[in-house]
């Protein structure tokens, strides 16, 4: 099963902190808003998005469609089809992608240990 980038989605108390101390590791934004309480940081392969006010847990978080640089790649496995997939192997959802449409969609699922993961497709299947 290939889910595309990994980073860790990190919810975070002070962004401009968090933005700081990453940085004295390695770490530059490359994308997001400050202003809206979220950046993405990449130290080489390694992404890190830091969010503050915008979930509850950290998450484990995946993009089909993307390579570690958020570079569109083809071909890859539709966010859908990874869904049912994982539906078929009998893991339960917290949130669905809605199967009749195409394009950006995600999904969560929770592992045994309560760690929430997100399967977000920003592209569409080409």
């Amino acid at each position: 099963m290939q889910l595309g980038a990994f980073s860790v989605s990190l919810t975070v108390k002070d962004l401009a902190a968090s933005r700081d101390f990453y940085g004295k590791l390695g770490f530059r934004p490359f994308h997001g808003e400050a202003s809206q309480g979220w950046l993405m940081l990449r130290n080489g392969d390694v992404v890190l998005g830091l969010f503050q006010g915008m979930f509850e847990k950290n998450i484990l978080t995946f993009n089909p469609g993307w390579n570690q640089q958020a570079e569109s790649v083809t071909p890859f496995t539709d966010v859908r089809e990874l869904q049912r997939q994982l539906r078929q192997a009998g893991v339960a959802f917290v949130q669905e992608a809605d199967e009749s449409t195409d394009g950006p969609a995600s999904f969560v699922v929770v592992d045994p240990d309560g760690n929430p993961i997100l399967v977000d497709q920003h592209v569409a299947k080409g």
